[in-house]
């Protein structure tokens, strides 16, 4: 009987934490709606189900509990309840899937006014590409990546000229604007989640894949990697921002250059501000391309040897030598990263595709880091 008690208890205890917890989620995008239906709907099919699961244990707890002469009757075949087993398990899983399915259906379907923006996973960082004023974005292609053309634009597609390149972990949107989220990876699988808008999808290398919100509250929000692609996984977040203000919003945007204004080569600086704007640009790309992932600053052992006092050092490799950290070997680690491992370390870095100018400013920023 105590059996059936605390069966009972659990049941009750169940229904009580459901109902009067406040979990429930608050509706920062339009189209949780679907979502959240699917969801209740499951809870409903598996509360039910459990419900009367721990009910039937209950039940026969008490029903058939031990008694003095009384003997269990074996019954190795009922082929009546299996068919009523079968059938109940049929439309329990056809109930489970069927919401589900519409639900996809229009996580995939935006709607006409949606504005296209793209979204680049690397290791391990995220970089965005927004439409300019025709507000279509340009043909894009993985082998057309290089360290000039990150994002693989088709330099002949007119349309792509005034496409704004968002060279960073930050995204802006605005309230109550349909968004399609094109996603594209360079490398590994990758995947694209906004916990509060209780959305994601993996970045498939050679794929574009792509979902659509309609964010509807102002605020912050985090932008995940869900899906493990290596050692520096945990650091690659992002943040979406979403304001009401146009104004800001185009002010946002016109932080960032065009494909076009990329393309043209830079304007001479004076000599005095040129090493500065090297230690800026490195920092930059050092924090974009997800480098401070895997090297600290502090002197921290990381996942990589760390940044801090590391330009002229000696440094002990897995082979035995030693090598100092002059500006050749600072090139050689970055553009191939295996051709020399640090002891202590694993191979694991990958190669980037840095231009000499990009490799000039990293290693001006590594210098200053003493």
């Amino acid at each position: 009987m105590h059996v059936a008690i605390i069966l009972l208890i659990v049941t009750i205890g169940t229904v009580l934490f459901h109902v009067l917890s406040p979990w429930w989620m608050a509706p920062i995008a339009s189209n949780w709606h679907f979502i959240d239906t699917t969801i209740i709907l499951t809870f409903w099919i598996t509360g039910l189900v459990f419900i009367a699961i721990l009910l039937f244990m209950a039940y026969c707890a008490v029903r058939y509990r031990h008694r003095e002469g009384r003997r269990a009757a074996y019954e190795p075949e009922n082929k009546k309840l299996e068919i009523w087993l079968t059938a109940g398990t049929s439309l329990g899983v056809v109930a489970l899937l069927t919401p589900g399915l519409f639900a996809w259906s229009q996580f995939n379907t935006p709607p006409d006014d949606a504005l296209e923006v793209e979204v680049l996973g690397e290791q391990w960082s995220w970089s965005f590409r927004h439409p300019g004023e025709d507000g279509a974005l340009g043909m894009a292609s993985t082998h057309r990546i290089n360290s000039g053309n990150p994002f693989g634009l088709d330099p002949d597609d007119s349309a792509g000229q005034d496409d704004i390149l968002i060279h960073g972990n930050e995204l802006y949107v605005l309230a109550d604007q349909p968004v399609k989220f094109l996603l594209r990876s360079k490398d590994v699988i990758h995947n694209f989640k906004v916990p509060q808008f209780r959305a994601k999808l993996d970045m498939v290398p050679g794929m574009v894949t792509s979902f659509w919100v309609v964010p509807t509250r102002v605020g912050e929000y985090d932008i995940l990697c869900a899906e493990l692609c290596g050692v520096g996984h945990y650091a690659m977040r992002g943040r979406i921002v979403v304001v009401e203000d146009e104004d800001e919003y185009i002010a946002w945007l016109q932080t960032h250059q065009t494909f076009a204004d990329s393309m043209e080569p830079a304007e001479p600086t004076e000599p005095v501000e040129l090493e500065d704007q090297l230690v800026a640009e490195g920092q930059r790309l050092a924090e974009e391309r997800g480098c401070l992932a895997c090297h600290s600053l502090d002197g921290r052992a990381g996942v990589g040897p760390t940044w801090k006092g590391l330009f002229e050092s000696t440094v002990a490799l897995v082979d035995g030598s030693t090598v100092v950290a002059d500006e050749d070997y600072l090139k050689e680690s970055i553009l191939e990263p295996s051709a020399k491992v640090t002891e202590g370390f694993q191979p694991i870095m990958p190669a980037f595709d840095f231009s000499d100018e990009q490799l000039d400013a990293v290693i001006a920023y590594i210098k200053t880091l003493e």
